[in-house]
């Protein structure tokens, strides 16, 4: 029989797996990133924006997917967080909205701007991107400031149920440390990814060279990032949840929620190591161009895994700082179980929208970019 508590299981792992699919497709936010680190003549440039401008809509509809499937099964948690820290989503739209813009008009007769300024534009959405997006997520373990009183609902005057606990709406989570630690690292691993695409998508000797170059440095700061962060999480309190609802700080309590699901420990340990396999390979082997489809699988796990640990095993995912018992669990911030239910249904259609994705993906992607190919076709 499908419990209340299963739905409720059941919509976190497709918002892990959502979190997963949507950092894999910031390769093309960190492709973008390497514009003019990579790119150093106009035929490479245009080579890398071409490359990236082939996906760039996919990881706009992952996102916003990611945002419907959270605001539908745990309705409370996108009240609270983009109602209240509405300067972060803010700025993540606005990165986007510069990407959408400068591969739409780059190439327009009549730019008066010039094609750098709008590939300044993607570079910047390339780095802020990710870097925004990653301190979010960090924000699942070290809380924020928000206060919620469902009981408000009732009030006419200001039905409000979520209040942000100063004005500074999201962005005081810049202030920690491990937060922006938490965003470097996705920005780098964006960045990573990229490369690892760019490498295999383009049949450019000199460029893949400069891109090998370029994923060196880049999977040197991610693996730094990676290391401040995994210390810190498996070593700080964590925001746990008793049978009776009631939150308390917990010690080492992602530490303990990975030897406790030793599932979601080995989907972890499997993800990272594919995700160093790919980068390794690719940077040892000079004719080796498939890393971003070792490495890609990889970092689904491994953001899968992180989510996993922020929500399950009695945790507070989006834990409150203002008010510790004001801290969103799966069970006191989620749809009714008819609401889940209903949409449980409709996700069975979801491995055939992969299919579908996969099936035109391969076809766009079945010949490698070159220079001769970018003069004949269409210029993003």
């Amino acid at each position: 029989m499908i419990t209340y508590e299963f739905l409720q299981n059941y919509w976190w792992f497709l918002i892990a797996l959502l979190g997963g699919l949507l950092v894999f497709l910031l390769f093309v936010q960190g492709g973008n990133a390497l514009i003019f680190l990579a790119g150093k003549t106009e035929n490479e440039r245009q080579l890398i924006v071409n490359s990236t401008g082939r996906k760039w809509e996919l990881t706009f509809t992952t996102l916003v997917t990611f945002g419907g499937a959270f605001f539908a099964s745990f309705p409370l948690f996108y009240s609270t967080s983009f109602g209240g820290a509405y300067w972060v989503w803010i700025l993540i739209l606005i990165t986007f909205v510069f990407q959408a813009v400068s591969y739409e008009f780059q190439n327009k007769a009549g730019n008066i701007l010039g094609k750098n300024t709008f590939r300044i534009f993607l570079t910047i959405n390339g780095c802020v991107a990710p870097l925004l997006i990653g301190t979010a997520v960090g924000t699942f373990f070290t809380g924020s400031e928000f206060m919620v009183d469902k009981n408000a609902v009732g009030n006419i005057s200001a039905p409000v149920i979520s209040r942000w606990a100063n004005d500074w709406h999201g962005l005081e989570a810049v202030a920690n440390p491990f937060n922006v630690e938490f965003g470097l690292m996705v920005m780098f691993l964006a960045i990573c990814l990229g490369a690892l695409y760019m490498i295999n998508n383009i049949n450019d000797s000199k460029l893949a060279e400069q891109l090998r170059k370029s994923l060196l440095i880049c999977f040197g700061g991610f693996l730094v990032m990676l290391v401040l962060v995994l210390i810190q999480l498996l070593t700080m309190e964590g925001f746990a949840v008793n049978a009776e609802g009631i939150v308390y700080m917990e010690k080492a309590k992602y530490f303990h929620n990975l030897i406790q699901m030793p599932i979601v420990l080995i989907m972890f340990l499997i993800g990272a190591v594919l995700l160093v396999l790919g980068v390794v390979l690719t940077l040892i082997k000079k004719d080796f161009n498939r890393g971003i489809w070792i490495t890609g699988p990889g970092t689904v796990l491994v953001v899968m895994a992180l989510f996993m640990i922020a929500g399950y095993n009695g945790t507070a995912y989006y834990p409150s700082t203002a008010d510790i018992q004001c801290s969103l669990s799966l069970s006191n911030s989620c749809s009714s179980e008819f609401t889940l239910k209903t949409m449980a249904i409709v996700s069975l259609i979801i491995p055939f929208v992969v299919a579908y994705i996969a099936y035109f993906w391969r076809q766009m992607d079945k010949k490698s970019l070159t220079i001769e190919e970018l003069e004949k076709g269409e210029k993003y």
